[in-house]
């Protein structure tokens, strides 16, 4: 393949930029981000060059710094870096290293855009790393936006080398003699795409020897895909939705009819925050009684008589509250749930308070429902083998009408896992075997004293 003449020809079939567009080219030192500044800088386009300096590798961060710095001067390019403190922003965000290092790095490129009056940010990204993009995301489990894969431009963001394997990447840099540096994380497989990379796609390949191939070429078939399959979900809401101020409402009889009704649900709901269990759950809204609702972080689905409406929420508070998997923080009427899942060595004792719960984190199957109690619910007190009503636990308790009034439930299955702030069920508890915790900490309101509950 030439290389520099298919990526010249694919910037134009896929109109990704003009000779006239100032760009920014996101450049780690890696391979592919070096091959890509010396294509653009062959044929011409004006780039400065970006550099992220996440301090994940310790020394060599700062010697993918220093490439950087020489490489962009070396082409006479004006380089950006910023530094960021990825460890700590994961940790405070409850998400993954990879999470934090890609929203810290395209908000500060589209910060960088915004203030140089740059036009695009350029990234590296090849036809492999789409392919294992789609793979990891039909086996996560999404929609067709999903397993269509990365797209050639999207907003702000082009990928001009997403037509390219990675082989072709590799001879034209050894053709041309560039250097580059390797993230030695990359021959780790504790990486979800690393693993793809290495064990899951080559163990494929032994059976199906042209699966990139053939893979790429779905790629192709999906985007096409999308774009019918978003003509027809549009023109369906089009018909389905009526627009009354900050109110969405939706004939529930009309919705029912609906084809691919789960689909339409998620289409409807998605941009309004809620999830796709969520947007699952909304199926047994349709047949509720009037009055019952669903509410995401920023919205609530109220059903109403032969009507669902979606309307946005006044506060951050609802009285049945979907905690999905991966939530880290869920606000509710008496102050804030924290949940946070470790190993079970690093819990440390099992006495944290009433305020903390632990539990057995294989038992757990999200998504957990966060609710007022209610007559009639009924547990397994920690240490019991019978079942009790909590009004009868209640009573044991002491606890005043008052009290009772504020008592919330976590529930799974339509079981109570714990009683918030008093005991979990005891079909939760850590046993022997427990290898990983899910620990959650209630975190009280201002308002809310700790003698009220």
């Amino acid at each position: 393949m030439d290389l520099f003449s298919a990526f010249q020809e694919y910037i134009v079939k896929e109109q990704l930029f003009t000779a006239t567009d100032r760009l920014l080219l996101a450049v780690s030192g890696g391979m592919d981000s070096v091959v890509l500044l010396d294509l653009c800088s062959r044929a011409g386009y004006d780039v400065s060059v970006a550099h992220c300096n996440f301090w994940l590798r310790g020394d060599e961060s700062r010697r993918d710094e220093r490439f950087v710095r020489q490489l962009a001067a070396s082409y006479g390019r004006e380089v950006v870096v910023e530094h960021f403190d990825t460890a700590t922003y994961a940790e405070d965000r409850r998400i993954s290293i990879q999470v934090a290092a890609r929203e810290l790095r395209y908000a500060w490129f589209s910060r960088i855009l915004a203030e140089k009056g740059l036009r695009y940010i350029v990234t590296g990204h090849h036809r492999d790393d789409n392919i294992e993009t789609m793979l990891m995301n039909f086996f996560k489990g999404t929609g067709i936006a999903g397993i269509r894969g990365m797209l050639p431009k999207h907003r702000d963001v082009v990928r001009p080398l997403l037509f390219a394997p990675r082989e072709a990447i590799r001879d034209y840099a050894v053709e041309r003699k560039l250097p580059w540096v390797e993230d030695s994380s990359n021959a780790s497989d504790n990486y979800t795409r690393n693993y793809f990379r290495h064990q899951v796609i080559p163990v494929i390949g032994q059976a199906y020897p042209g699966v990139l191939e053939n893979l790429n070429a779905n790629l192709s078939r999906f985007r096409e895909i999308e774009v019918l399959y978003r003509q027809a979900v549009d023109g369906r809401k089009k018909k389905l939705l009526e627009f009354n101020g900050n109110e969405v409402h939706i004939p529930v009889r009309k919705l029912l009819e609906s084809e691919a009704l789960g689909t339409m649900l998620y289409e409807i709901l998605g941009p309004y925050g809620f999830s796709p269990q969520q947007a699952e759950a909304c199926r047994e809204l349709l047949h509720s009684p009037s009055g019952r609702y669903i509410a995401s972080v920023s919205h609530r689905v109220l059903k109403n008589r032969e009507w669902l409406i979606i309307t946005p929420l006044e506060t951050q508070t609802a009285t049945n509250i979907l905690v999905e998997e991966g939530a880290s923080t869920v606000l509710f009427a008496g102050g804030a749930l924290k949940l946070q899942r470790m190993a079970r060595e690093r819990v440390g004792g099992l006495d944290q308070g009433p305020r903390v719960a632990l539990v057995d984190a294989a038992v757990v199957r999200f998504p957990l429902l966060l609710r007022p109690w209610k007559e009639g619910d009924y547990f397994y007190p920690l240490g019991m083998p019978k079942k009790k009503k909590l009004a009868r636990f209640f009573i044991d308790n002491k606890l005043s009408v008052a009290q009772k009034e504020k008592i919330w439930v976590v529930e799974m299955d339509k079981k109570i896992v714990w009683v918030v702030g008093m005991r979990i069920d005891d079909r939760c508890k850590l046993r022997a075997g427990t290898k990983e915790v899910l620990r959650i900490e209630w975190e009280l309101d201002p308002g809310v004293r700790t003698g009220d509950v």
